[in-house]
């Protein structure tokens, strides 16, 4: 995202980043970058009004865990009182209106991505057969609904039969437990939510994912073409040759 920024003309880019989540090599691409911990609001709306950003971008990932296992300074307590439902979606819509508050508002986070955002049909790895594509387009409409509930994004499939379920121990533990029930034959569907906020909790893959489904013995991944972002793409559709896992984009 830093590097698209540079492109697209960006003067100054600054991280702020969260210690044991962010990678560290960060650092080496930003004109500055400030170490939180999550939970530091406080910190973090303090440091962006110094700095006098324009624009806010969320990028990376907090592991769900960690959005429960806070500690939290005097601002993140008072956010966190005020909200009915703590999930994902609401802690990060929050914390976008107390940047509103100072003036850096936040954009899509699919902003300066547009290269790595997937397309539909045969994105890497082998062709999809005619059967699979079954698989994958009733897992894209079981996703579409287990979203809207505000459960997960992801779902994996055997032939009609839905296996795993993402709840809140994220995409990979649910790889796990859909690739045992499944046994070499599931397939992994993930999507946005239906009225997806852009700004926050985008559907991403990565090599992580393509190691993970090939530990599982999940050979295929359907994406929602337009709305995901493959990280590392260069590298994905190697792993993806290498693994023997097809990813494909699909659309309502």
């Amino acid at each position: 995202m830093v590097r698209g920024a540079r492109k697209a003309g960006v003067k100054r880019v600054v991280a702020v980043a969260f210690s044991g989540e962010t990678n560290e090599a960060l650092a080496n691409e930003v004109d500055e970058i400030a170490w939180i911990r999550v939970g530091q609001l406080g910190k973090m709306l303090a440091f962006i009004e110094k700095i006098g950003a324009q624009r806010g971008v969320m990028a990376g990932q907090i592991a769900p865990k960690n959005l429960f296992d806070l500690r939290p300074d005097f601002k993140t307590l008072f956010l966190l009182a005020k909200l009915k439902r703590r999930n994902a979606e609401t802690i990060f819509a929050a914390i976008g209106e107390e940047m509103e508050k100072i003036r850096c508002p936040l954009i899509d986070a699919t902003t300066f991505m547009d290269e790595h955002i997937s397309g539909d049909g045969n994105v890497a790895g082998p062709k999809v057969k005619p059967r699979t594509e079954d698989d994958l387009h009733y897992g894209y409409q079981i996703a579409k609904e287990v979203s809207r509930l505000d459960i997960g994004q992801t779902v994996l499939v055997k032939n009609g039969t839905v296996l795993a379920v993402e709840g809140f121990e994220g995409t990979n533990e649910c790889i796990k437990r859909g690739g045992a029930l499944g046994r070499g034959d599931a397939v992994m569907v993930k999507v946005s939510k239906p009225g997806q906020d852009l700004r926050f909790d985008v559907p991403v893959i990565g090599p992580v994912t393509l190691e993970s489904c090939a530990s599982a013995g999940v050979r295929v991944i359907g994406i929602e073409a337009g709305k995901t972002i493959i990280l590392e793409r260069e590298r994905v559709n190697a792993l993806a040759a290498e693994l023997k896992i097809s990813i494909f984009g699909l659309k309502a």
